[in-house]
């Protein structure tokens, strides 16, 4: 059996995400999976850097899934126009992501990171006012 670095550190991100989960407030666990998903993203953009395609495609399709989780963990019934309007740029984000995923653009994966990075911010800001 082969041991690889990179096993027992996906084990141990794991394990920190799930001791994170466990004890985060709502607030606190939208920016854990800012954090996530930021983290993965700088993950894709040396994936395509590096030419290694099928990891790229992996962590594509694991930030699309937690922008996916994030849109629906929206209150749609109660939001409003504030709710709709972060649903639009979600389905955007996936949009812009599944793009990168074809044409491989930095500059994509960059407008992309850019917004989410603004976003988690203003999470930030919520996330301080209700303390």
């Amino acid at each position: 059996m082969t041991y690889h670095y990179e096993d027992s550190y996906n084990s141990y991100r794991m394990v920190d995400l799930e001791s994170k989960a466990a004890a985060a407030s709502p607030y606190e666990l939208v920016l854990v999976l800012f954090d996530g998903l930021l983290d993965e993203l700088a993950r894709t953009r040396g994936h395509i850097e590096g030419k290694r395609y099928q990891e790229k495609g992996r962590s594509i399709e694991k930030s699309i899934n937690i922008l996916n989780g994030l849109s629906s963990s929206l209150d749609y019934e109660n939001g409003g126009e504030l709710v709709a309007g972060l649903a639009r740029l979600y389905d955007y984000c996936i949009y812009r992501l599944a793009d990168v995923s074809v044409t491989l653009s930095l500059e994509g994966l960059d407008e992309v990171v850019n917004l989410l990075g603004t976003l988690r911010e203003g999470w930030e800001g919520v996330r301080a006012a209700r303390q």
